[in-house]
């Protein structure tokens, strides 16, 4: 959005913003909500491969070669799924943080968007650049002219203020 935006299209621009914001809110918290099924499916798959693995160890206490060969297998694929859902976990809460700084972002540029600040200020040029054409150097020259005059006049009327109230202090 450029400075130069009438605010109708800025409204227009930062409703489209508002509802990608919301869009992009209920996309965090189903990210949210998907990795916190990989946390349980995790924790759950963790459990199974302890079971496994005391299983293992008391069929080979007690000498039983099938039951600890079929505990292998079984300890194999748990061990594989608990690896595979440690990453998994892990992306999951890489992909949370950048949407959580993407979100974060937007609510932002839309607060700039509607109070029209920042980037989203409407831009009023007050001075003349050197590659401006003459055509609009007479107008620019004038609103630079009455800026300083009010602020001249701004700063006079302060001190007259001010000087009105050191002489009511002293008396005179």
């Amino acid at each position: 959005m450029s400075r130069a935006t009438p605010p109708d299209d800025r409204r227009e621009i930062a409703r489209h913003m508002r509802e990608t914001l919301v869009q992009a809110k209920v996309g965090l918290a189903e990210m949210r909500e998907s990795l916190e099924k990989a946390r349980a499916r995790l924790t759950n798959e963790e459990r199974e491969l302890e079971t496994v693995r005391r299983r293992r160890q008391l069929a080979q206490d007690i000498s039983d070669a099938e039951t600890v060969n079929v505990a292998n297998k079984y300890e194999a694929t748990h061990a594989e799924r608990v690896d595979l859902l440690r990453r998994k976990v892990a992306i999951q809460e890489d992909e949370v943080r950048l949407a959580e700084v993407e979100v974060e972002t937007m609510t932002a540029d839309l607060r700039a968007a509607a109070s029209g600040t920042g980037e989203f200020a409407p831009h009023v040029p007050t001075t003349v650049m050197p590659d401006d054409d003459d055509d609009g150097a007479p107008l620019a020259s004038e609103i630079d002219r009455l800026g300083r005059e009010r602020v001249r006049a701004e700063r006079h009327k302060d001190a007259e203020l001010k000087l009105e109230e050191l002489k009511r202090r002293m008396g005179k």
